[in-house]
């Protein structure tokens, strides 16, 4: 039997010739990265008696998650990092305002087909939109990595995934991976990779395949790739200045199960409180009255994601009582959606602009529910007390015209 991509790219990392699902290999990430905890990674890197990191081209961080610092505390930890950062020569920090981790890798072409990149992040499965492995480490396990440069992985099994068909207008990658998880449920894959092959009318683009791979992780996946096309490459082109390997799977490659899609008939979907995976079609829900719409993060933060949402928005506004929080996921994006004069659209419907980072996303402050409230967001997460309120409050996940459309008319709908 042949071989799958992450047995592939974990033999890469790994220096072996022929690994199998079920081995555990120590491999060596081309990238790790982490973000505002670096500050306790850093704490426990010294306590571990490591005094210089192994490789300071190879560490990334970005500060996304408490971006500006809304306490004492959180303003300390970012000082910690950027005193560390000094100390340690790491090349690849990206202070406040940048953007969100997982939006700036790439964008400044740090992430590499047939590569590995380890993050102390749960959603690093993001970066398989680009043909590489993202893999979520924990914290104890990242100093480790800064340390001495490895870590071991049990090489897992991988689901199949084939997208075909053509989406109805209106339906979105997030769609896609919100009718998935659904179908699949939160545990459905646990400790797997899975293998997406789009065979889409026309293709999903790969700011789509950063939105799946990105949520894959609420399905338990341990990685989650789109296989290095033509659209990768060009994507890439004037990004990436280092050379890569496209890797793909063996044709007789062995997989866990092999799952079709055919989504020509698919609507616009909502994961419905408090489980990503308690998800229904939009044209089934009542008239859900909304108090928070928030467009952005790093699931769907990106230029295409705010532009659906102006054009939604335009000469339009949003219903009295609702706030519309906008979090783009970078500068970059933020730079040409001002160029473009979608942020103008926004800001005219009435939505409020935020510097580029995770926002209430996290629960942390920028938009934190108050008891009873209710929201409709394009981010990744929706159990109770996500943002920031546990109390009678209830979050939908939708996509950036789902989330556009709620916002004029103040109760959950795809009609704007």
């Amino acid at each position: 039997m042949g071989y799958t991509l992450i047995e592939k790219l974990i033999a890469k990392a790994s220096g072996k010739k022929e690994i199998k699902s079920g081995e555990i290999v120590f491999v060596s990430p081309h990238r790790v990265l982490s973000h505002d905890n670096s500050s306790a990674i850093s704490k426990t890197f010294a306590s571990m008696g490591a005094k210089k990191v192994w490789d300071a081209n190879r560490i990334f961080i970005a500060l996304d998650h408490n971006v500006p610092p809304p306490d004492e505390r959180k303003a300390l930890n970012h000082k910690v990092i950027r005193e560390f950062v000094a100390e340690q020569g790491i090349k690849y920090f990206y202070d406040c305002g940048i953007g969100i981790c997982h939006q700036v890798l790439p964008e400044y072409g740090h992430t590499l087909p047939g590569t590995i990149i380890l993050g102390s992040d749960s959603h690093t499965t993001t970066h398989g939109a680009f043909g590489a492995a993202g893999i979520a480490i924990g914290r104890t396990e990242t100093a480790s990595v800064w340390a001495i440069g490895e870590t071991w992985l049990m090489v897992p099994q991988t689901i199949k995934i084939n997208l075909h068909g053509r989406l109805k207008k209106g339906v979105s990658a997030k769609d896609i991976i919100l009718y998935i998880i659904g179908q699949l449920g939160a545990d459905g894959a646990d400790y797997q990779a899975v293998e997406f092959y789009d065979y889409l009318e026309p293709h999903l683009s790969i700011s789509g395949r950063m939105t799946i791979c990105n949520m894959a992780a609420e399905m338990g996946a341990k990685t989650a790739i789109f296989p290095y096309d033509e659209i990768t490459g060009e994507w890439l082109r004037n990004r990436v200045k280092e050379p890569y390997e496209s890797i793909k799977a063996d044709p007789d490659a062995e997989y866990e199960r092999v799952i079709e899609y055919d989504l020509t008939h698919l609507f616009p979907q909502v994961a419905c409180p408090h489980k990503v995976d308690n998800v229904k079609p939009v044209k089934e829900l009542a008239e859900i009255k909304i108090d928070v719409a928030l467009l952005g993060t790093c699931t769907n933060g990106r230029l295409d994601d705010l532009e659906i949402a102006a054009h939604i928005l335009h000469n339009k506004k949003i219903s009295q009582g609702v706030r519309l929080l906008v979090y783009p996921a970078s500068q970059q994006v933020l730079c040409e959606a001002i160029r473009d004069g979608i942020i103008e659209k926004i800001i005219s419907a009435g939505g409020e602009v935020a510097i580029p980072s995770c926002g209430p996303c996290l629960g942390a402050y920028g938009g934190i529910l108050a008891p009873g409230e209710k929201c409709i967001s394009t981010a990744n997460r929706n159990f109770k007390g996500r943002m920031g309120c546990k109390e009678n409050t209830e979050i939908y996940l939708a996509s950036p015209s789902t989330v556009a459309a709620s916002a004029i008319a103040g109760y959950i709908t795809t009609e704007a």
